[in-house]
């Protein structure tokens, strides 16, 4: 190249490198520096275009608690150690937010959550050990011996990877492993963008997943005193009042969250929601929990702050002769499907015979709902949906057990 176009291009590019850096001091400082908590905050940036792009999530964040915190949209979405990145714009974000984001500021809640039935026990339900790192699966096993490690759910296999995901994990993912090491999901119950602890104490965000025949909380509790007292006064809750300080002034009517979470009256806050828990009441046969007595004590001292010692020694007395007598029933079916299986009259695969679901639906279905619905006040659950069914079930367990003895001897 002659030595004139070589000069002419070197003049040409200095003159555009001069002229970007006049152009980048002219703008303002907010426009050109590294992006920081501090200048979202001053400039409105992510604001600017998720207005326009995504406005409701705008509204959403500034009507929450984090917003009147002074909390930034970076604040959540700048990426932690672990964390797979992806440049927007000017910033740099994490893929995905995780309960690893909330960990930076809500460690305490992070850790409780970590620990209970809702992380990876939900979790491994349904997909077993599925994306759990070995640090993950240790730390499960822990708190959880053979809740965790333990292979997928049979029943989901058969139905298939598009029910799997779009049902069973659409409640399931609670508890998901995460790529960067953390666990589960917070914004399951605080939604991602208003973050709102009124949402988690509404009864109906509990019943998004607890709910249907298998786990019939949230219709429990509509049937209940608690959900018509509920019902009718709601509008006298303060269902956003700070969490260490709630008092039965602000939440005279309990919801899910008051029993299972809330540190009603000075009681201790927990996102561990299996710590007032006795009993197994998912369980076949229902069995107490390690730690029944404290977990128990723990739940009535909730009870106490509306009910006489009284009742509530009475509440339980009938609930645990409920979770008795339901035992008792679900064991002459676990009796009959091991003598057919010892004389040889069922194969080893699970749910390929018509035998098998009907008693999936009697133990999992009505002896489940009996027992829960004795422990939160739902009588017609106890009855029509949980007992009455169970003797139906029975019978016609005893009926199909039968016809399978006789085919054979006809044989």
């Amino acid at each position: 190249m002659p030595f004139r176009s070589v000069f002419v291009a070197v003049t040409i590019s200095g003159a555009l490198l001069l002229a970007a850096l006049l152009i980048n001091q002219a703008r303002p400082g907010s426009e050109v520096r590294q992006p920081a908590p501090e200048l979202v905050r001053a400039t409105g940036r992510c604001a600017q275009c998720h207005r326009e792009e995504t406005a409701a999530v705008v509204h959403q964040f500034e009507r929450s608690q984090h917003s009147r915190a002074n909390v930034t949209c970076l604040d959540c979405h700048q990426p932690h150690e672990g964390q797979e990145t992806y440049d927007h714009y000017n910033f740099r974000l994490a893929l995905d937010v995780t309960s690893l984001n909330c960990r930076g500021c809500h460690r305490t809640e992070y850790e409780q959550f970590a620990r209970s039935r809702h992380a990876l026990p939900a979790w491994a339900a349904v997909s077993g050990t599925a994306g759990m790192s070995p640090e993950q699966l240790a730390f499960g096993e822990r708190y959880h011996p053979g809740a965790v490690d333990r292979p997928a759910n049979a029943l989901a296999s058969l139905e298939g990877a598009a029910a799997t995901e779009t049902g069973c994990l659409g409640c399931h993912r609670i508890g998901q492993p995460n790529r960067d090491g953390s666990i589960g999901s917070c914004t399951e119950c605080h939604s991602r963008h208003s973050t709102s602890i009124a949402l988690a104490r509404e009864p109906q965000t509990c019943g998004q997943c607890h709910m249907g025949p298998d786990h019939a909380q949230v219709e429990i509790y509509t049937e209940s005193k608690h959900g018509a007292l509920f019902a009718a006064q709601r509008d006298s809750l303060d269902l956003n009042a700070e969490p260490k300080r709630l008092t039965t002034a602000d939440m005279s009517v309990p919801t899910c969250a008051t029993c299972h979470l809330s540190g009603l009256d000075g009681l201790k806050v927990t996102h561990d929601t299996t710590e007032r828990l006795s009993y197994w009441l998912f369980a076949p046969v229902s069995e107490q929990r390690p730690g029944y007595a404290r977990a128990q004590t723990e739940m009535q001292e909730t009870c106490l702050r509306c009910h006489a010692s009284t009742s509530v020694a009475r509440f339980y007395e009938e609930a645990e002769a409920v979770l008795a007598a339901t035992n008792e029933r679900v064991r002459e079916g676990q009796a009959l499907m091991a003598a057919l299986r010892a004389d040889g009259l069922l194969t080893a695969e699970p749910f390929d015979e018509p035998i098998e679901f009907l008693y999936f639906d009697f133990w999992h279905y009505f002896g489940r709902t009996a027992k829960h619905g004795a422990f939160m006040g739902g009588a017609d659950f106890v009855q029509w949906h949980g007992n009455y069914e169970l003797l139906l079930k029975l019978t016609e367990l005893e009926e199909l057990a039968a016809g399978l003895r006789n085919a054979r001897a006809d044989r």
